[in-house]
């Protein structure tokens, strides 16, 4: 089975290559540009989606102005409405930033309010969703909203509805998750386009290098005092 779930990893991955370029390079700018003037970029994703959030923040070979919004529940209050309001409601937004706000299912009312927020707030915002499963299931949020509907871009994954993709004999449910392999790949193709765009552009990209390389600390250390400290909630 483990052949078969590469196989269809492999799959989605071209099918992303094929259909979410000139996303992927519309979102690459979005990022670019917020860097560029000065400003952060924010991920959010709640339960698992919180993974991907984290994926892309401050990472080696990465760019440090990113900064993940913790979900503090992780999703056991993604369905309590006004909970993604109070999550973000004192984080220091400026109009021209961008966030990635990441959810598969895109039904919940956690990251359906960070994005509203956020949006609100001027923001650029990116959606990080499966549209088969977003597209086959009822909000859970009174606007009726769905996530994808929200964004300025919407990175599709590509994924099943339910995320698992396998059928086993002689078991009901599927398994074998894509999300996180698929959006964690849409995600950093978003990042080494943004990179590529801004040495383009004649700025350098505050990318990270490893703490285990030699000479990492004071490389890094000049990346961060660019920008200076991260922004961060006020804790609830």
């Amino acid at each position: 089975m483990f052949k078969s779930y590469l196989d269809l990893a492999a799959e989605k991955i071209n099918v992303i290559k094929k259909e979410e370029g000139e996303k992927i390079r519309k979102a690459a700018v979005l990022v670019g540009d917020t860097l560029i003037n000065g400003g952060w970029v924010y991920t959010f994703g709640s339960g698992h989606s919180q993974l991907l959030a984290i994926e892309i923040h401050a990472r080696a070979g990465g760019l440090y102005p990113i900064v993940h919004l913790p979900d503090p529940m992780n999703g056991k209050a993604e369905r309590i409405e006004g909970f993604g309001t109070l999550l973000v409601e004192n984080i220091p937004f400026k109009k021209g930033e961008t966030i990635f706000v990441i959810s598969n299912s895109g039904r919940n009312p956690e990251p359906i309010e960070v994005a509203m927020v956020a949006k609100k707030a001027g923001l650029n915002v990116i959606t990080l969703c499966s549209l088969e499963h977003s597209q086959s299931v009822s909000s859970r949020h009174s606007s009726g909203k769905l996530l994808y509907e929200l964004g300025d871009i919407c990175l599709d994954t590509h994924g099943p509805a339910g995320d698992a993709s396998l059928s086993f004999e002689g078991m009901q449910p599927k398994a074998g998750a894509l999300s996180t392999v698929l959006g964690a790949v849409l995600l950093n193709a978003v990042v080494v386009e943004a990179i590529q765009y801004m040495l383009e552009k004649g700025f350098e990209p505050p990318v990270l290098m490893s703490a285990n390389l030699d000479g990492s600390d004071e490389f890094n250390e000049r990346i961060v005092s660019k920008f200076g400290p991260m922004p961060c909630a006020k804790e609830i």
